[in-house]
């Protein structure tokens, strides 16, 4: 049996169905946009983690 790549992370997939479009779950998203653009009220958006660039050596930090 061939694995294949995953398509969010540089891993072969696992499948743990994070890439399944959220609103027809047996749809590999393909980036259309629908889920944020759609006709609803209101939109949320989970958000994990973040990871920030890091500085420059010798570059200052700016304060806020």
């Amino acid at each position: 049996m061939e694995s294949r790549q995953c398509i969010l992370y540089d891993r072969v997939c696992q499948d743990c169905g994070e890439c399944r479009c959220d609103l027809d779950p047996e749809k590999i998203c393909d980036n259309c946009m629908q889920c944020v653009t759609g006709g609803a009220e209101w939109r949320a958006v989970s958000i994990t983690r973040f990871d920030l660039q890091e500085e420059e050596e010798g570059e200052e930090r700016k304060q806020p």
